[in-house]
């Protein structure tokens, strides 16, 4: 049984693969995206959007970065807590996304516990565990 769904979304492929492996070991299932644009359509997927307990999503990509898909995760998916995993992060950009709903801002390298903490504290917010189990 899966403890949820969390899409990643980062343009480094080693970052995706360490999220990844970190949270299918803990039990999670991971959909990956290299960027903003392809996380925008991995959630959509046509007419039948995915079911996303969390989102776990890099600000620096290209074609569209963090800063544009986390309003739209936010605007579309408001019930999937967004994590921002960054290696450039700034207080000005922490400010902001904080005021856009993400609930937790993240520093790489992928550090495994807090990233978990993380997850479990936005899956559990979402409210879905219960619901994407069955």
């Amino acid at each position: 049984m899966s403890l949820g769904r969390v899409l990643v979304v980062d343009d480094d492929s080693d970052i995706r693969q360490s999220v990844r492996l970190i949270l299918t070991k803990a039990g999670y299932d991971v959909i990956e995206a290299a960027d903003g644009q392809l996380g925008v359509a991995q959630a959509k997927a046509g007419d039948n959007p995915l079911k996303l307990n969390a989102i776990v999503c890099d600000l620096q990509m290209p074609n569209m970065d963090g800063m544009e898909a986390i309003p739209y995760f936010r605007a579309q998916f408001p019930s999937s807590p967004v994590i921002v995993l960054t290696g450039a992060g700034t207080v000005e950009n922490a400010s902001i996304l904080f005021k856009e709903g993400v609930i937790e801002f993240l520093s790489k390298p992928v550090d495994a516990p807090l990233l978990l903490a993380a997850v479990d504290k936005a899956v559990n917010q979402s409210g879905y565990r219960d619901d994407f189990a069955t």
